[in-house]
């Protein structure tokens, strides 16, 4: 798979092979060195580096769901295949609760995330809202120190900058193409010079998110459901943002550091995140970390083609566990997973034994009947 967009009011860099550089060294800032352009392909042996053989007992998967609402179909589905997956492997499964975004977030639907998954059948050996195991926390909202620290690493390499672009700021550069929702940064704030010597400073009193260049080349991965990926960062998102200017957490730095620290060696997750691997493959090689394999799953959408949301009440945890049991709940998962022909009650050993990535449609998205 590889992207095919035009990257949008992309500014002249100077010294661009020695930025590029960065892709092939980890963290330590060391001087770029002009090589022509033709370094190694950006991280082009990254993905899978720490990734378990399925079957060995090494294999720590994860679930990582935001608690601003009640699971649906979707998230269910997600669950259970990702549960099916470490198990068959032998390993160990962690509840990571995704939490960054403070006003959204609340306990309680923590809470009900956890029961839905026990009612499931589903356990897990580290996380949750006890935060119990070695790699603790596991709530993002209690990790802010580590994620300072990793930050502080990032800017140590001389590639991130401050931005104070608004999204209309960065609206008004997109293409009157662009339909397909997805915004790049145009390089507005970007400094003359990258890395740059000195981190740019912010007068007093105005906020800036911190953005990380990218460059502007190939990332590939091996996707364990779709095959091969091939993604230009600056073609599809530009230089992206690490923290806002709030002083939250972006998603693509949290769950780096986090699936590193645990220990994780398989993503599996939507494939609304399929192109955000190779921003997540990027950052670890720049922080010298280990990456995982990762294993897409096809979004379950309503028959209008329509992708569940926590506010379809029909497709929701608690309705759902009104309309079945859970071995029933289990086989209609199965089914939609093509792992059985038809829906049927399921034990969970038995699917544990039917797991298969072959068997997983390769497919963006599953329209229900």
């Amino acid at each position: 798979m590889s992207t095919d967009h035009t990257y949008i009011n992309k500014n002249d860099i100077n010294s661009e092979e020695s930025r590029e550089e960065v892709a092939s060294r980890s963290v330590e800032p060391s001087p770029a060195k002009n090589d022509g352009g033709n370094s190694a392909s950006v991280l082009s042996d990254a993905h899978g580096e720490r990734a378990a053989t399925p079957g060995g007992g090494d294999f720590v998967g994860r679930f990582a769901p935001s608690p601003t609402g009640r699971m649906h179909l979707g998230n269910l589905f997600t669950a259970l295949m990702s549960w099916l997956s470490a198990r068959a492997a032998g390993g160990r499964w962690i509840l990571r609760i995704e939490d960054l975004d403070p006003q959204r977030s609340k306990l309680h639907f923590a809470h009900q995330i956890e029961d839905d998954l026990r009612w499931l059948g589903l356990d897990w050996d580290e996380g949750g809202t006890a935060n119990l195991g070695p790699n603790g926390p596991y709530s993002q909202s209690l990790r802010s120190e580590i994620y300072e620290e990793f930050l502080g690493r990032l800017r140590a390499t001389g590639y991130t900058y401050p931005c104070r672009c608004t999204r209309a700021d960065i609206m008004a550069t997109q293409a009157p193409h662009q339909s397909d929702g997805r915004v790049i940064y145009g390089g507005r704030c970007r400094p003359a010079q990258l890395p740059s010597p000195t981190r740019p400073l912010v007068p007093q009193g105005v906020k800036a998110a911190t953005r990380l260049w990218v460059p502007d080349r190939e990332i590939e991965f091996t996707d364990r459901v779709f095959g091969a990926v091939s993604v230009n960062l600056a073609h599809h998102c530009g230089d992206f943002v690490v923290q806002r200017a709030d002083g939250v957490w972006a998603y693509q730095l949290a769950v780096v550091v986090d699936d590193a620290l645990m220990g994780v060696t398989e993503v599996m997750r939507g494939h609304d995140l399929l192109l955000s691997g190779a921003q997540q493959l990027y950052l670890y090689r720049l922080l010298g970390l280990p990456a995982p394999s990762f294993a897409h799953l096809p979004l379950i959408c309503n028959a209008a083609g329509v992708r569940l949301s926590k506010r379809d009440a029909a497709m929701g945890a608690d309705a759902l566990r009104e309309r079945y049991t859970p071995a029933q709940l289990r086989g209609v998962l199965a089914h939609l997973a093509r792992l059985i022909p038809e829906p049927a009650p399921m034990e969970l050993p038995d699917l544990v034994a039917l797991f298969s990535y072959a068997a997983l449609p390769a497919q963006p998205t599953i329209l229900l009947p």
